[in-house]
């Protein structure tokens, strides 16, 4: 029995942790990190995307976090693909260790790799992220290329007077590159990252800053990808490029997605806050056709977090993954 309320992706973070700090997330400044024994294990992970994906789940997102820093994480990715119902297993990731693990990967069962890179300059990446780490980050960009994930999508958040400057550069990536670049609009999501609220560039204005100087982009369907995001290429580019408007616009109302946290908390939305915890019952006696019925009833809040959406609230990013 699947649900009939059109979810049919989820979004798991594997850690609350992160070997990065950028200035709109800052996950080193958190008061707290989970213990071990708050987080689930990799078979209470795995139990549980089977129940969503008796419940209707189809589409797979692993987070954090940073995903790669959870130690054989191979093996993980090798549980979820014998689940078998999954038509796709992705993960979003800083990219830091892909290098080494691209291949590994795409061989264990990772079907795509979303990449966030928001400078290529790299005392900027390093002002952005707080490490020096940019070298790493393009050898895994390029580690995934030939790993033959399909497609490779960058994740960029510009922000004016930061590294909105490199706009141009970025799209000249798509003539290079088989990638799509996908551009987010920034929005802040905690007291940590008002700082930065004036950063927000619209899609609008970058849409035309990118025609001015390469002429028109033609809209394009048929990308790879469960999300909001719209694609459009340039002539003559090798890849695309995206743009992601949660800012400027509300795709709220088309939303296919619940996100779980790795601590067992459930966001049917991801300005709800976790409003469920399935940990209890992971660890309990519950069988899993009661988990199942449990699922099923944090689906349907969604239509009701659809209807009644608080972006005020404070979320901690890098704990549900976006």
């Amino acid at each position: 029995m699947e649900n009939n309320i059109d979810i049919d992706y989820l979004r798991l973070s594997l850690t609350d942790r992160c070997n990065l700090n950028c200035i709109y997330c800052t996950p080193l400044e958190r008061s707290r990190f989970l213990s071990r024994d708050e987080v689930l294990s990799y078979e209470e992970m795995v139990r549980a995307v089977s129940i969503f994906v008796k419940a209707g789940v189809r589409k797979l997102r692993l987070t954090g976090g940073e995903p790669l820093i959870r130690k054989d994480i191979t093996s993980l990715i090798e549980m979820f693909k014998r689940i078998g119902a999954l038509e796709e297993i992705a993960m979003t990731t800083n990219g830091v260790y892909l290098k080494g693990l691209a291949g590994a990967l795409k061989e264990a069962g990772l079907d795509r790799v979303n990449i966030s890179i928001d400078s290529l300059k790299k005392e900027k990446f390093k002002s952005i992220t707080g490490f020096d780490h940019l070298d790493d980050v393009w050898a895994g960009i390029k580690a995934s290329l030939r790993a033959g994930f399909n497609p490779v999508k960058l994740n960029v958040i510009l922000m004016k007077g930061i590294n909105d400057d490199e706009a141009l550069d970025f799209v000249r990536l798509t003539f290079e590159l088989p990638v799509i670049v996908r551009f987010i609009e920034y929005f802040p999501t905690n007291k940590r990252s008002l700082e930065l609220s004036g950063a927000l560039i619209k899609t609008q204005v970058l849409k035309e800053r990118i025609t001015g100087h390469f002429g028109a982009i033609e809209k394009i369907s048929g990308v790879k990808g469960n999300g909001p995001a719209e694609y459009y290429k340039l002539r003559d580019s090798e890849g695309a490029i995206g743009f992601i408007s949660g800012s400027s616009a509300n795709f709220c109302g088309s939303c296919n997605r619940v996100r779980l946290d790795c601590a067992g908390r459930i966001c049917p939305c991801l300005f709800s806050g976790p409003t469920c915890d399935i940990k209890p019952l992971l660890r309990g006696t519950q069988s899993d056709e009661e988990l199942f019925k449990y699922v099923l009833g944090v689906f349907s809040m969604k239509s009701k977090f659809r209807k009644n959406i608080s972006k005020g609230r404070q979320l901690e990013m890098s704990s549900i993954g976006g």
